[in-house]
């Protein structure tokens, strides 16, 4: 690639982030022009309530003295449990991290080189398959477990995490194709046209160009893959083996004998390191967002 190529660029980009940031202020307009109380904004926060109210009472009796529903008082017994006493719960997360990371990877990367192709190009078959990749996320999760157990049995596969892993694939590439699809509705193909106008190859266009510019929308794909991977428990359910219990199963295998506080003490720990990346996340995504 020239060496101005990257100057050329940059100016095209720096007009569409004026245009995105003239597009901004008209919205901070309108925002200031609406009236302070409205029903959708009652709405709004009796939803948010309704959402937020079950996590602060865990991470309240997570600070419980004892073990019951009633409060007694404030201790970290079950924090000190958590972190000297409970091998096997952390064999669980570090199986449930485990297969999140690695399906949010393949999914990702296949999610994201699928958008392309069916966004990009004409081929015959285009429609239908842009019709079956939202299957499993319309399709009820006990189906999709039964027909994974039914394929992998089908074909003399031991259940165990790379099970796991495959069905958590299968099921998030879809999530990560409709985030990097939403981010292709908005691209600018005249940035192609002037990598190529200035010697720029295929795979630099797509590496320095393409890549950066859709990085929002596949960053948003992981984190999704990572979190529908996370809580997933009934295709889990379906498709574990000898020792691939992940978290879900572990906390659901509890109920039998009553749910420890100590696993209050785990939800508060990963609300506090989710928390800690969206808060760290949320300022490159917007980065990229606006130079691109």
């Amino acid at each position: 690639m020239k060496p101005n190529v990257y100057s050329v660029l940059l100016s095209r980009l720096s007009v569409k982030s004026r245009q995105n940031e003239s597009s901004r202020h008209a919205r901070k307009a309108w925002k200031a022009k609406r009236p302070k109380f409205s029903f959708s904004k009652i709405v709004l926060f009796l939803t948010l309530m309704f959402m937020f109210i079950p996590l602060f009472v865990i991470v309240a009796y997570s600070f419980n003295r004892s073990k019951g529903g009633e409060f007694t008082g404030l201790s970290l017994i079950w924090y000190k449990k958590l972190i000297f006493h409970s091998n096997d719960l952390w064999a669980a997360l570090l199986n449930s991290l485990t297969v999140a990371f690695t399906a949010g990877i393949v999914s990702t990367i296949l999610g994201t080189l699928a958008s392309l192709g069916i966004n990009w190009y004409k081929f015959r078959g285009r429609t239908f398959i842009q019709t079956i990749s939202f299957l499993p996320m319309v399709l009820p999760e006990v189906i999709i477990g039964i027909s994974m157990l039914i394929f992998f049995s089908g074909i003399k596969m031991p259940l165990g995490l790379f099970t796991i892993f495959a069905a958590h694939t299968t099921f998030c590439l879809p999530f990560v194709y409709l985030m990097v699809s939403a981010r292709l509705e908005e691209f600018d193909f005249s940035i192609i046209e002037a990598a190529h106008d200035l010697g720029a190859t295929e795979l630099q266009t797509m590496t320095k160009v393409v890549v950066p510019a859709i990085m929002p929308g596949i960053m948003s794909g992981f984190l999704m893959a990572i979190t529908m991977s996370l809580e997933d428990f009934v295709i889990t359910f379906f498709v574990s083996g000898p020792g691939s219990t992940t978290l879900p199963l572990y906390v659901y295998s509890m109920i039998r004998f009553g749910v420890s506080p100590v696993i209050n003490a785990l939800s508060f720990v990963m609300i506090l390191f989710t928390c800690a990346i969206a808060f760290c996340l949320r300022g490159g995504l917007k980065t990229i967002a606006s130079s691109h």
